[in-house]
């Protein structure tokens, strides 16, 4: 096919980041992301990476996402890239939860659109923004392909064994109650660049992949496929998180209710917004956490500590999963830069042929690295996420032999 771009498109509640790339060498032309959409503080950064030019920024008013991708495709109009441009294939949409339909990339029509729907009482917080991304987009260009790209699609591999909860079969089914997983694009392109970095194909190796940002989840990859991940029917499940909670006894919900007053409402609050470490700590930014702990601040520690724990029994779990391990793989805002909880998360862990060199973790560096001992039984690797490529790889491949 002669179009060879895609625009990856990722809408959230209130913002809009938006990448287009060309496909025949997986260059970035353009970036940008749309915030605080419905506010008079509306702000828009656009970066025309295509030329090397400044980026560009402006505030002002924009009403909905419908108004924020017009001006999205204004901008990139300003630099000969317009959303009208022949050479645009389709149009890449991140979507998060794809239930247990959605297994690969799909190419968006109305039965589709119908279940994106069904899943929002499992997604209320993203599935609608995402619908909404996909119809402005659609409306702009009717003609054009427009594909979702699932978060939950990774993880479908998932055995039943790991795919259930332990409650009524009946009740779990008629309410889709199971364990779903995200970042499944994040999981899916670090565990093959680990493959790559090891110099082996994705079916030769088992890997263990740490998600960490302010979401944080881990996966256990066999020979390419995932058999288990952290996060469950929603991504509160799992690791700490920078406002998470992620793993505690759902008798914590009835406590809460019974004995301290709260509604549902109040409790989700509370679980998803004003627990892991902000809640430990006040902070979710592990940079200021390392400095008040260098300062010797003991809550940071205590959090810090936590946020450890937790990391470490998952990397204990899917090591028993795999029954072999090739690699650990770090990856996502704190995995790719903070070289402390890397180091922490795998100290102790010898026995397992686990360690860090730390010359090697102290190190920044933007593509793929190992971090372990050269003669390690088990590779440590950091390897930067890029989601936004994994999209677009993944549009673009199902339209071209759609069309």
């Amino acid at each position: 096919m002669s179009a060879t771009r895609v625009l990856v498109l990722n809408s959230g509640s209130s913002s809009l980041k938006y990448q287009l790339l060309d496909m025949r060498d997986s260059s970035r032309l353009a970036s940008g992301l749309v915030e605080r959409i419905g506010e008079r503080s509306s702000r828009l950064k656009h970066s025309p990476l295509a030329t090397g030019g400044e980026t560009r920024e402006q505030s002002a008013p924009i009403a909905d996402h419908d108004a924020a991708l017009k001006a999205v495709a204004e901008e990139l109009a300003k630099d000969g890239l317009g959303l009208d441009s022949p050479e645009l294939a389709a149009v890449g949409h991140r979507v998060v939860h794809g239930g247990k339909h959605f297994t690969r990339p799909t190419v968006i029509d109305d039965a589709v659109l119908a279940e994106i729907e069904r899943l929002i009482p499992v997604a209320p917080l993203h599935n609608p923004a995402n619908l909404t991304g996909i119809r402005t987009a659609t409306a702009l260009r009717p003609d054009l392909p427009q594909v979702a790209v699932f978060d939950t699609a990774f993880h479908t591999t998932m055995p039943e064994s790991a795919a259930r909860y332990a409650i009524d079969v009946e009740t779990a089914d008629a309410h889709r109650v199971r364990r779903y997983g995200f970042h499944g694009t994040s999981h899916a392109f670090v565990s093959r660049a680990t493959a790559k970095l090891l110099g082996k194909a994705p079916e030769e190796v088992n890997v263990i992949v740490l998600h960490l940002g302010n979401g944080a989840s881990a996966s256990a990859v066999e020979k390419g496929r995932c058999v288990d991940t952290s996060m469950g029917l929603t991504p509160l499940e799992g690791l700490v998180m920078g406002t998470r909670s992620g793993d505690a006894d759902p008798a914590v919900i009835f406590h809460l209710a019974r004995v301290g007053g709260m509604s549902i409402d109040e409790i989700d609050a509370l679980l998803n917004k004003k627990s892991g470490l902000i809640g430990l700590c006040g902070d979710n930014d592990m940079r200021e956490i390392q400095r008040r702990i260098d300062e010797g601040d003991e809550q940071a520690k205590l959090a810090f500590d936590i946020y450890i724990h937790r990391l470490k029994k998952y990397i204990g779990a899917y090591y028993a999963v795999l029954g072999r391990v090739d690699a650990i793989a770090f990856t996502a805002g704190v995995g790719e830069n903070a070289a402390a909880v890397r180091a922490a998360a795998v100290s102790g862990l010898d026995a397992l042929g686990l360690a860090v060199d730390d010359g090697l973790n102290a190190v920044r560096g933007d593509g793929p690295r190992l971090i372990s001992p050269s003669d390690a039984r088990v590779a440590v690797a950091v390897v930067p996420t890029d989601e936004e490529l994994e999209i677009a790889t993944q549009t673009y491949a199902l339209v071209k032999t759609t069309n």
